[in-house]
């Protein structure tokens, strides 16, 4: 009988496991990747979509492309995940397996901020569409970007929002007559690379875009359109980019896997207290942010450790928490900084200053990834 190995969730961390368990193994095991979504979308289309570079459907990558031998993809939505007899109920059936991979992300909890729910924000594909289709009548007033609470995904986004908006109102010629907040709930935009974030600081500056470091959004009046921060400051908006607040999903909650909102694993192996039982990305406390390439590397690094558990010769490899972010500068230049977690005693960050060649570089990374899951 084969083994059977499956995965919730088809993120960064799914494709990744699903895909290299195939490369190395193929037919001989049984992987079942389920997600309860028809495609995947990579985090910074969303910010095209916003600004209107690309269409919803330009985005999307269907995952009835994703074909590899040994995998079979299933779109159904997971309610019951019991951790402890590896078993996974959706509204499609069960599922027993002999190893279980949790990669389900994170997700938004509207109404954990007051007046989220009916207010705007970018951080899904729905609400990056309905600000693209509100941002033509802004000509004026006050655009204010602001985040929820931490951990949150992809951390450098806010910051790049707040400069490609800079540069979507000049070049329409209205920046004269608009102002940008930027609130985030960190001390600096990307804490664990001073250096960037000194760029990023000296880019809002430049640009004349206000930045509130370390206060997060308590609530939204959407009526008076009025944002209260933590400390009770207001600051008023015309138009609202809000981030929502995150954790992982109730179905994980439920099954007792979460404490304080999110699955506790080993940050070197990625084990959860349960046997055979392994979290990944944006739902797992695993020692990065939350953001797509350090689930993407989380993966990898998990990958030999199950090769190993389903009996062949191979060595565990443990979770480096390493990664590369590419941050919009606006003005068509991207910089990168590339980041370590767990090797030293504390994160360190590599800056590559901003440049139009390293949008290249940003481009390689999607394309391949495309390549590699999607055949594409």
């Amino acid at each position: 009988m084969k083994r059977r190995v499956l995965v919730l969730g088809a993120g960064f961390g799914g494709l990744e496991v699903s895909t290299a368990l195939s490369e190395a193994l193929g037919e001989s095991i049984e992987v079942t990747l389920i997600d309860k979504s028809d495609a995947f979308i990579f985090g910074f289309s969303k910010l095209d979509v916003l600004f209107g570079k690309a269409t919803a459907d330009q985005v999307r990558l269907p995952y009835r492309e994703f074909v590899k031998p040994g995998v079979r993809f299933r779109q159904e939505t997971i309610t019951a995940v019991d951790p402890v007899a590896c078993k996974v109920t959706t509204n499609a059936g069960n599922y027993d397996a002999d190893i279980l991979v949790v990669a389900l992300g994170a997700d938004y909890d509207f109404a954990a901020t007051p007046g989220m729910a009916e207010s705007t924000e970018f951080y899904t594909l729905a609400g990056a569409e309905r600000l693209a289709a509100m941002l033509p009548n802004f000509k004026r007033g006050k655009a204010l970007i602001a985040v929820c609470g931490a951990p949150f995904k992809c951390p450098p986004a806010p910051s790049e929002a707040a400069l490609l908006l800079h540069d979507y109102l000049t070049n329409r010629g209205v920046r004269d007559a608009c102002e940008i907040t930027l609130v985030l709930p960190l001390e600096t935009p990307v804490p664990p690379s001073p250096e960037t974030s000194r760029a990023l600081i000296a880019a809002f500056a430049e640009r004349k875009i206000a930045f509130v470091a370390d206060r997060e959004v308590r609530s939204i009046d959407v009526q008076r359109r009025i944002v209260t921060l933590d400390d009770d400051q207001q600051l008023p908006y015309d138009i609202f980019f809000g981030v929502p607040k995150q954790h992982a999903p109730r179905v994980l909650a439920d099954g007792g896997m979460v404490e304080d909102g999110y699955v506790p694993v080993s940050p070197k192996t990625l084990e959860t207290k349960f046997a055979n039982v392994y979290a990944i990305g944006d739902c797992a406390r695993q020692g990065t942010p939350k953001a797509g390439v350090f689930a993407e590397g989380a993966a990898r690094s998990l990958v030999p450790t199950l090769i190993a558990r389903l009996g062949k010769n191979v060595t565990p490899v443990p979770h480096k928490g390493t990664g590369s972010c590419y941050i919009e500068f606006g003005a068509g230049r991207i910089g990168r900084v590339d980041i370590d977690f767990l090797s030293g005693p504390e994160p360190t960050g590599v800056y590559r200053a901003p440049s139009v060649a390293l949008r290249a570089d940003k481009e390689d990374f999607g394309s391949s990834r495309r390549s590699r899951w999607f055949n594409r």
